[in-house]
């Protein structure tokens, strides 16, 4: 699948998946003004034009990839195995089903997602993936 930012001097491909996953996480939400809707990319993702890309270390565990040039929010990144989950709105396609959401105890009541999925608190979340003993910024 193909992906890139508003500017095309970042682009990214990586394995066909049809799977996106919501957080809403306050981070997230300050970061794109919403839930980060985004597409799990694993690890075998290509990039072009990383020489636009800016990380932001958005915990110790985690970065955000922003295109340098357009501001293009890329990818949030798990550091410790390399894979990425990518906003799904960057990709050629819209052909994605919604399987999963999490930090739903964080979630805003002034929206909500009808489609029924797999949801996760904060803490829920956190005992499966953070770091033991590590900070717990998305």
């Amino acid at each position: 699948m193909n992906a890139q930012c508003l500017c095309s001097s970042v682009r990214l491909s990586s394995p066909d998946t049809r799977e996106i996953g919501v957080c809403h996480c306050g981070v997230c939400r300050r970061w794109g003004g919403g839930p980060l809707l985004a597409v799990h990319c694993g690890a075998d993702v290509h990039i072009e034009g990383s020489e636009h890309i800016t990380d932001y270390a958005s915990s110790q565990w985690a970065a955000r990839g922003f295109c340098s040039k357009c501001g293009t929010h890329l990818y949030y990144k798990l550091l410790s195995s390399g894979e990425y989950f990518v906003p799904a709105g960057l990709f050629d396609t819209t052909e994605f089903e919604l399987t999963s959401q999490i930090y739903v105890d964080n979630k805003p009541d002034y929206y909500s997602f009808s489609n029924e999925t797999p949801m996760l608190t904060e803490q829920q979340f956190l005992e499966r993936f953070a770091p033991p003993g590590g900070d717990t910024a998305a």
